[in-house]
């Protein structure tokens, strides 16, 4: 089976758990929130966050039951962030996974709210024992979660990603550490809480952390590349939003060709990271070299 294939079934089952986790709408006087929930939970995406979950649980022979639940919690706060990340006080897009925004389906209170209400979500699903019966795991789960996701992680992220027009002089060396904010850290996450479900030692949560942390900067500087080079038809979102944004990204510091090499550089470094997981971390393998292909 392909990787492609792969990321495409653990993404089934992942929304399978999620159907089970998000609520109905039905005669609620608040449907409209848990309609917008939903929106943007089912619009597709590549559920890449969950799958890294689900692959690096196996390599500690976590509780597949156990593992899904943890993934889907990742998936809810990142579908959170794309709702935030669209608003119209932050990216303004029209376009998400070649749909309208939640935002431009409903309005931007019922996205707010509907982002707020997925992250909490997230957290009930991880402190619940159905994810872990040992509430040091469940709690080391809902820490992590939280520091990857804050103002030290994905929200800090995008606070500086926001400032990073071509008037704040960002280096390249600055762009590294935006970008492991907002996008790494998250991805980093999701390797590790594998390890934290299995109980792993340090010594292998350290070298997936390392892995992820390679993979995730690889992925943002693919994402900065497809801005620019990207069709809308193809990426299922507006392209060129960072020019017109007048970001900095390691496009406008580097130019397309350096910025394509250095993410080659980062995946074959995340794969070498590996090297103590043996064959069980060839899924990990193939998702950090699939990323050099991809068009969306």
């Amino acid at each position: 089976m392909s990787i492609t294939a792969e990321i495409n079934a653990a993404a089934t089952i992942v929304e399978k758990t999620l159907e089970l986790i998000l609520p109905q709408a039905e005669h609620q006087p608040y449907a409209q929130l848990l309609d917008a929930m939903r929106y943007a939970s089912f619009s597709g995406g590549k559920r890449l966050r969950p799958y890294l979950c689900l692959e690096s649980s196996k390599l500690f022979g976590v509780d597949p039951a156990r593992a899904r639940r943890a993934a889907a919690a990742i998936e809810l706060v990142h579908c959170y962030s794309l709702i935030h990340d669209d608003l119209p006080a932050m990216d303004n897009a029209n376009l998400r996974r070649g749909k309208p925004t939640v935002h431009r389906q409903y309005d931007e209170a019922t996205a707010i709210l509907a982002g707020d209400a997925l992250q909490a979500l997230a957290f009930e699903v991880l402190a619940d024992s159905k994810t872990h019966d040992d509430p040091f795991v469940r709690c080391e789960l809902v820490s992590g979660l939280a520091k990857a996701a804050g103002a030290h992680g994905m929200c800090g992220g995008q606070m500086f990603d926001m400032l990073a027009s071509s008037n704040a002089k960002l280096d390249a060396p600055a762009i590294t550490r935006l970008q492991r904010m907002k996008t790494g850290a998250m991805i980093a996450f999701a390797c590790e809480a594998g390890a934290i479900l299995g109980k792993a030692s340090q010594q292998a949560r350290t070298s997936l952390y390392a892995y992820a942390n390679d993979m995730g900067l690889a992925y943002q500087i693919t994402d900065d590349v497809l801005d620019v080079t990207g069709e809308r038809k193809t990426t299922g979102k507006d392209a060129k939003k960072d020019i017109a944004n007048d970001k900095v990204t390691f496009v406008t510091i580097m130019g397309v060709d350096q910025a394509q090499a250095q993410a080659k550089r980062l995946s074959e470094q995340a794969v070498s990271h590996l090297a103590d997981f043996g064959a069980g971390a060839e899924g990990l393998r193939a998702t950090a070299l699939a990323l050099l292909g991809r068009k969306s």
